[in-house]
């Protein structure tokens, strides 16, 4: 049966036209399908910074010779440094420095068409690196939570059960309780680069903008009353408190 979509105040279409369209859909559709090749034999290649593009480049010969019709390269995006399945990517945009460049990865291309070879590349959008500090897009999230650009880019629940971890990332890193880590000193509020963020022995953790205001507060009068002789602009008010009056 043919159905075809009009308008109400339009005749029905006889059904030899109707067929026609039908018949020309489906022919177009068979034409691409006729054109698309299938791979026959698969060769996986594990890249990672002991096998690289160039020494995949030596085995493409190699390959050609035992019928292979498609490479199936593992991930070559950046990941954590010394991964060796390039699961834990960091950076979706970026090649991974430790298995080759960008003109690197062309030649090895360049030798797989050569041969008659194609490439399948395993990409997992999932997958990435967040157990250290060089994924950006993670500690942007860590530190402007759901209001990070990237905050739809993971699976969080914003509103878990507890009301408590609203808008909140569990993270579960520490090696005793909060109390007794936080007592033994090992969390550590360190300025870098012009930021804050919480070291925790080799993990580091930027901190809320909300939370830098409290810090670059802390004892603001002490400091306004013992540099007040050095302030620039006298008469200007040092703390954003002081300004909700607005200047006249």
């Amino acid at each position: 049966m043919s159905i075809v979509v009009r308008p109400h105040n339009e005749e029905p279409l006889a059904d030899s036209n109707a067929d026609a369209g039908v018949d020309a859909i489906l022919d177009t559709v068979a034409d691409r399908l006729a054109c698309r090749r299938l791979p026959e034999a698969t060769y996986r290649l594990q890249f990672n910074h002991a096998f690289t593009f160039r020494q995949a480049r030596e085995l493409v010969p190699y390959l050609a010779a035992l019928g292979v019709s498609d490479c199936y390269s593992s991930p070559y995006v950046k990941a954590r440094p010394s991964s060796m399945h390039g699961y834990d990517i960091v950076d979706h945009n970026s090649l991974n420095p430790e298995v080759g460049t960008s003109e690197e990865l062309d030649e090895f291309v360049r030798d797989l068409h050569f041969h008659g070879i194609s490439q399948i590349l395993d990409v997992v959008p999932n997958h990435m690196g967040v157990a250290g500090d060089d994924n950006a897009w993670w500690l942007d999230v860590l530190e402007d939570g759901p209001s990070s650009l990237y905050a739809s880019f993971f699976d969080i629940d914003w509103m878990p059960l507890k009301p408590d971890l609203a808008n909140k990332v569990l993270l579960p890193i520490l090696g005793d309780q909060f109390g007794k880590v936080l007592e033994d000193q090992q969390l550590v509020l360190n300025f870098e680069e012009g930021v804050f963020y919480v070291r925790y022995h080799e993990r580091h953790f930027p901190i809320s903008p909300r939370s830098s205001m409290l810090v670059l507060r802390h004892r603001l009068e002490e400091l306004e009353r013992e540099f007040a002789g050095d302030d620039p602009h006298p008469g200007l008010p040092g703390d954003g408190r002081k300004m909700e009056g607005g200047i006249g």
